[in-house]
C-alpha cells in the first residue's frame, strides 16, 4: 500500500467505491485522513464503513469543510452533465483528482510513464514492464490496466511506474508530474465524456501538461489528430511510425522496427520474431515500448530480447489453443469495429465469431476484410445488425450465444488450417458482464474442445 501520511487529519472526499476507490480509502485511512466516502452501491458502502470511512452522500455533503476529493474517472464531472456531488465540490473549490495523482504525489523520487491513446495503451503497457523487469529494472504497473494504484509497492529512485492512462484520468490529474509520456493514436471514442471530438482529443493533449520539462515525449503520427498535437506542443517530440518512415524518428518498414533518431537508421529487430505481437497495431506498440525503455536507458538489445519474449496480454489476440491445425484467438478486447479491424487484418480463412451490444457504426467500415472471412458466427444483441451488412457477401449464421458459436466455428473450421477468431466488434454486456468475462468463458470452451479432442483421439 502506498504511504498518504503527507495528507494525515485533512478530511478528504472519496467518490466511487470500486476497487481503485475502495484502495483509496484504505490508503488514506491507514494514513489517518478523515474519509468521507459515497457510492451509489450499498454493498460498496458497507465496504467502505469496514475500511473506515465515514459514509455520506457527497452530493448532499458540506464541501466546505472538505479539502480534496479523490474521484472515480467513470462517474461524470463535466460531461454529458456532471454528478451532482462533483457539482457541489466545484462550486466550493475543492480540487477533484483520482488515486494516480496521489500515488505520484507520495512517490517523489520515482519515475513515471504514462501511456494513453485509443487503442494499445494495455500492450504497450504492460509491454514495456516485461521489457524493463528482463532488463533487471524495477517497475510497478497501474492505473487503466492491473492492480489500483495505490496498490502497488512504494518506489524510489530506482523504481518506475507504468501507467496506463484513460482520457478520464488524465482530466483528473493536477500536480503529477511524468518523465515519459506516449500516445499511441487518437480516434472517435468516449465522445459523450467529453463534449465531442475536440474535447477527447483536448484530454489526450493534457498528459504533456503533466510532462517534466526535461520528460521525453513520444506520439504517434499515422492519425490527424495526434500528428496535430505533435505539431502544436511547443517541445521536443519522437515521433512514431507504422506507415512510413520518420525523420529522427521511430518506425516500422517492412515489418522491421527501425530507430532514426540518432541520423541514421539502425534496424532494432524483425517483428516477426514477437510471436505474441501479431499486426501493425501491436508493432505501433513495440515502436512505442522501444522508445520509452530506451529512454529509461534500457540497451537496445536488451529491448529487442524483451519484445521477443513478451507473453501478450489475456483477450487481445490471445491464441488459446491449436486444435487439428486450427489456430483460436481470443480477441474478446475489441470492442469496436476499428479494434476489430487490427485482427481481421492479421489473419486468412477467419471463421469469424462477431457479435454483442453494437456500437456506432457496426460493422461496416470492415468490408475491405471481408474476403478474408470464410464465414461469421454471430452472437448477442447486434446479430441481425451484423447480418444485415454481411448479407451476399459473407457467409454468416445466427448463433446467438457464444457456445453455439464457437462449437460451429470449430467444426467449421476442422481441417482448413484457419483461425477461429473471437473479435466481437460490439460491447460484452448484452451477455456479460465484461470483456474479460465474454474471453473467459471463449477460454473455457475451447478448452473443452481441445479436451475433447484428445479424448476422442485416444479412443
Amino acid at each position: 500500500m502506498i504511504d498518504l501520511s503527507f495528507l494525515a487529519n485533512r478530511r478528504i472526499a472519496v467518490m466511487g467505491l470500486a476497487r481503485s476507490g475502495l484502495a483509496s480509502v484504505s490508503a488514506l485511512v491507514a494514513a489517518g485522513a478523515e474519509v468521507l466516502a459515497w457510492d451509489d452501491s450499498a454493498e460498496r458502502r458497507e465496504a467502505a464503513l469496514d475500511a473506515g470511512a465515514a459514509i455520506t452522500d457527497l452530493a448532499t455533503a458540506d464541501w466546505s469543510t472538505i479539502e480534496l476529493a479523490v474521484w472515480s474517472p467513470g462517474i461524470p464531472h463535466s460531461f454529458p452533465a456532471p454528478h451532482a456531488a462533483a457539482k457541489a465540490a466545484q462550486t466550493a473549490g475543492v480540487p477533484l483528482v483520482c488515486d494516480i495523482e496521489l500515488l505520484a504525489l507520495a512517490n517523489p523520487k520515482a519515475r513515471f510513464v504514462g501511456i494513453t491513446g485509443t487503442n494499445g495503451k494495455s500492450t504497450t503497457t504492460a509491454l514495456i514492464a516485461h521489457i524493463l523487469r528482463q532488463a533487471g529494472m524495477r517497475a510497478e504497473v497501474g492505473g487503466n490496466l492491473g492492480m489500483a494504484a495505490l496498490t502497488l509497492a512504494p518506489l524510489d529512485a530506482d523504481g518506475i511506474y507504468v501507467l496506463e492512462l484513460s482520457s478520464y484520468q488524465i482530466e483528473l490529474l493536477a500536480k503529477a508530474r511524468f518523465d515519459i509520456a506516449l500516445l499511441l493514436n487518437i480516434t472517435p471514442d468516449h465522445l459523450d465524456r467529453h463534449g465531442g471530438f475536440d474535447g477527447y482529443v483536448a484530454a489526450k493533449r493534457r498528459l504533456f501538461e503533466r510532462l517534466s520539462p526535461t520528460g521525453a515525449a513520444f506520439i504517434g503520427l499515422d492519425d490527424e489528430a495526434s500528428r496535430g498535437i505533435a505539431a502544436g506542443l511547443g517541445r521536443p517530440v519522437t515521433g512514431i511510425s507504422v506507415d512510413r518512415p520518420v525523420a529522427a524518428g521511430i518506425y516500422v518498414e517492412n515489418g522491421r522496427l527501425v530507430d532514426a533518431t540518432q541520423g541514421s537508421a539502425r534496424t532494432i529487430l524483425e517483428l516477426a520474431e514477437a510471436p505474441a505481437l501479431p499486426g501493425a497495431h501491436n508493432w505501433q506498440n513495440a515502436a512505442f515500448a522501444y522508445a520509452a525503455c530506451k529512454a529509461l536507458g534500457v540497451p537496445a538489445d536488451a529491448i529487442a530480447a524483451g519484445i521477443r519474449s513478451f507473453p501478450g496480454l489475456a483477450h487481445r489476440q490471445e491464441r488459446v489453443a491449436v486444435i487439428d491445425g486450427v489456430a483460436f484467438v481470443n480477441d474478446s478486447k475489441a470492442t469496436n469495429a476499428e479494434a476489430t479491424a487490427r485482427a481481421l487484418a492479421c489473419y486468412e480463412r477467419i471463421h469469424w465469431i462477431a457479435g454483442g451490444r453494437a456500437k456506432d457504426g457496426g460493422i461496416a467500415s470492415l468490408e475491405g476484410f471481408f474476403p478474408r472471412i470464410r464465414k461469421a458466427y454471430l452472437i448477442g444483441e447486434s446479430a441481425e445488425a451484423f447480418a444485415a451488412t454481411l448479407d451476399g457477401r459473407v457467409a454468416h449464421r445466427q448463433c446467438g450465444t457464444l457456445d453455439v458459436a464457437v462449437a460451429a466455428a470449430a467444426a467449421d473450421a476442422r481441417g482448413t488450417g484457419g483461425v477461429v477468431l473471437l473479435s466481437p466488434a460490439a460491447a460484452s454486456f448484452d451477455q456479460f458482464q465484461s470483456f474479460e468475462h465474454r474471453g473467459d468463458a471463449f477460454r473455457a470452451l475451447v478448452r473443452d474442445l481441445a479436451a475433447a479432442t484428445v479424448t476422442g483421439g485416444a479412443a
